[in-house]
């Protein structure tokens, strides 16, 4: 059910506090942390507290959080230092979406090639 915290879902779990993570920010309504297979010097993922399946779920169900994810992850590539980073957001598995919980990538720190993957 979208909005209420999945037993079964590992970024759920990491709000919780139940599986650890390198948390680089926290808000009211996300949580920022690093990737654990980074693919660039910078890879954060900033995430909606509140369970979502994905980022069209997230922006028609709360708009608002939806843009709280994009501030923080634009704050987070200035924390880091990215002056050229790239937000990504896949959805679906064909996508290449592995945790099935809202959320975007952080890359920035070396030269990101167009077009993607």
């Amino acid at each position: 059910m979208a909005g209420k915290a999945q037993s079964d879902c590992l970024f759920c779990k990491i709000v919780a506090k139940e599986v650890p993570a390198t948390l680089v920010r926290e808000t009211e309504t996300t949580l920022a942390f690093r990737d654990i297979n980074p693919q660039a010097p910078t890879h954060v993922l900033v995430i909606p507290k509140a369970h979502y399946p994905d980022a069209a779920s997230l922006a028609a169900a709360e708009p608002t959080i939806a843009a709280d994810v994009l501030r923080d992850a634009g704050e987070v590539a200035a924390e880091e230092r990215a002056d050229s980073y790239r937000i990504v957001f896949n959805t679906g598995s064909g996508a290449g979406q592995t945790v099935f919980h809202a959320h975007a990538h952080v890359l920035g720190g070396r030269g990101l090639q167009w077009p993607p993957g």
